[in-house]
């Protein structure tokens, strides 16, 4: 599942690296639009003729969407976590890095390059790492790992730690998502799709309200505060890891 999920990140990466090129080159917005739209219409109709037409087990009495469990709500409140610090990755590490590091244009994408490439990387291994070490121990450090980028980036705004700020938070989140839904899957409750949509639905609740909390914080008092909260939401990872039964 990580593997799986490293493939998304991937081409994350490589749109983040694409952009950063382009805004630091000075390249038209509308052509790099056109032309990156133009890759990925050009994908599609590669991928179309292997899609699958029609889900052949679904299971045509199940509901739609159940109210998880404890378990699955634990879960639930793991992946809202991670997934809080993620979206302020995606929607704020640009402005973070422009506003606060005060970094020049041809360097305003590199936090946000950087945060991709770990998570990227970090999702190959992941698995294995996790087949060694237990998926708890995995979920603490990454909580430890999310916490301590961001409190970084904000405690010592400069480019290079700034940087190593956002690798580090890339490590942090990369095995999450992937484990928890995994975890879900394996759910006894009820069934494995029915879980994951539950689990899911609690998760991406992180991806809408974080990004708002940055702006609300920033609008009222700074944008470092903001992102220093957003770092307690990778200690609640760590905290509610610990007392997860996973």
């Amino acid at each position: 599942m990580a593997a799986f999920h490293g493939v998304w990140s991937l081409a994350g990466f490589t749109g983040a690296a694409i952009g950063t090129v382009m805004l630091g080159q000075g390249f038209d917005p509308v052509a790099h639009f056109l032309l990156i739209g133009g890759v990925v219409l050009l994908g599609l109709l590669v991928c179309w003729p292997f899609t699958l037409r029609e889900d052949r087990t679904a299971e045509t009495r199940a509901p739609i969407f159940a109210r998880p469990d404890k378990a699955l709500l634990t879960l639930g409140i793991i992946a809202f976590c991670c997934m809080v610090c993620e979206g302020a990755m995606f929607d704020w590490s640009g402005i973070y890095f422009k506003k606060v590091v005060l970094a020049q244009d041809a360097w305003v994408g590199a936090g946000y390059t950087a945060f991709m490439g770990t998570m990227a990387g970090s999702r190959f291994v992941a698995d294995q790492i996790v087949h060694r070490f237990g998926m708890k121990n995995v979920l603490r450090l990454s909580g430890v790992l999310t916490a301590s980028g961001l409190l970084l980036a904000v405690l010592l705004p400069a480019l290079p730690m700034a940087i190593l700020g956002f690798l580090l938070v890339g490590f942090g989140v990369s095995s999450v998502v992937p484990l928890v839904y995994s975890a879900a899957g394996r759910a006894s409750t009820m069934s494995p799709g029915v879980a994951l949509a539950a689990v899911s639905t609690v998760g991406f609740l992180g991806f809408l309200i974080g990004p708002q909390l940055i702006g609300l914080v920033a609008g009222v008092v700074s944008l470092r505060l903001s992102f220093a909260i957003i770092a307690i939401m990778g200690l609640c990872i760590t905290i509610v890891a610990s007392r997860a039964k996973v």
